[in-house]
C-alpha cells in the first residue's frame, strides 16, 4: 500500500479556497488557543457532508470562533438551522460576529453557552441530520454516544482530531489522549448502527452514517 506523498496532502488540503471570513475566523480561533479550528480540508469536507445530505438540522458541539459552524451553513440548505454548544461565552460571541459577516441570519443558528454534558440529554432523539464533534477530547466518548442518538436514519457523524497531530497511527505514542482518541475510533469503526470512515484530512475527520 503506498502512502500519500506530502506534496499530494498539501494540494488536497488547500483544494478548496478558504474563504475571506472563514479565515478570519480561523485566526481568531488561533488566538483563542483552547479553540484550535478545524483545517480546511476538513472544513471543506463538512460543508460537502452538509450539502449531500441537505442538513436542516444540526448540531456542533464545539463552537470555536465559528470557523467549523460557517463551512457547515456553507453547505446547509438556506433554511438549515445550526445548534452550536460552547461552554465559553467569549467564544460564542466571536462565532456570532462570525456567523453575521459571513451574512447569514440570527435565525439561522442556535448558541447554547453550557456544557455539552448538560445540554445534550435534553435534545431529541433522531432529529438530527447531522453532527460533528470538536471539543474537549477528555468528553469525546460521550459526546459521541449521545451525538448518535441524535441522528436521524441516513444522518451523519463527523469527529474531529481523530488522527490527533500524528499520534494515533503511531503505536508508541501512549499518552491518554491519544489512547482515547484510538481507541474511540476502533469502537466507531465496530459500530454495528455506524458505516464508518476515517480520512486524512487536516488533523482527521472520522465520519460516519447512521443506518
Amino acid at each position: 500500500m503506498s502512502g500519500m506523498k506530502p506534496a499530494s496532502w498539501a494540494y488536497a488540503e488547500e483544494f478548496v479556497p478558504e474563504p475571506e471570513v472563514v479565515e478570519a475566523a480561523r485566526r481568531r480561533g488561533v488566538e483563542f488557543g483552547a479553540a484550535t479550528p478545524v483545517g480546511t480540508g476538513a472544513g471543506a469536507l463538512l460543508r460537502f457532508l452538509a450539502a449531500a445530505v441537505a442538513a436542516r438540522h444540526v448540531v456542533e458541539i464545539g463552537t470555536g470562533a465559528g470557523t467549523s459552524g460557517l463551512w457547515l451553513l456553507a453547505g446547509m440548505p438556506e433554511d438549515g438551522v445550526l445548534t452550536t454548544i460552547d461552554v465559553s461565552a467569549e467564544h460564542q460571541r466571536a462565532a456570532r460576529q462570525a456567523y453575521a459577516a459571513a451574512g447569514h441570519a440570527p435565525q439561522r443558528t442556535r448558541v447554547i453557552t453550557g456544557a455539552a454534558t448538560e445540554v445534550l440529554p435534553r435534545m431529541t432523539d433522531g432529529a438530527y441530520d447531522m453532527v460533528l464533534v470538536d471539543a474537549d477530547k477528555d468528553g469525546y466518548p460521550g459526546y459521541v454516544d449521545h451525538a448518535v442518538r441524535l441522528l436521524r436514519p441516513g444522518g451523519v457523524l463527523a469527529v474531529d482530531n481523530m488522527l490527533w497531530h500524528d499520534q494515533v497511527a503511531d503505536p508508541a505514542a501512549r499518552d491518554a489522549t491519544t489512547v482515547a482518541l484510538r481507541t474511540l475510533g476502533k469502537t466507531l469503526r465496530d459500530h454495528e448502527d455506524l458505516v464508518t470512515s476515517l480520512l486524512p484530512v487536516s488533523d482527521g475527520l472520522l465520519v460516519a452514517v447512521r443506518r
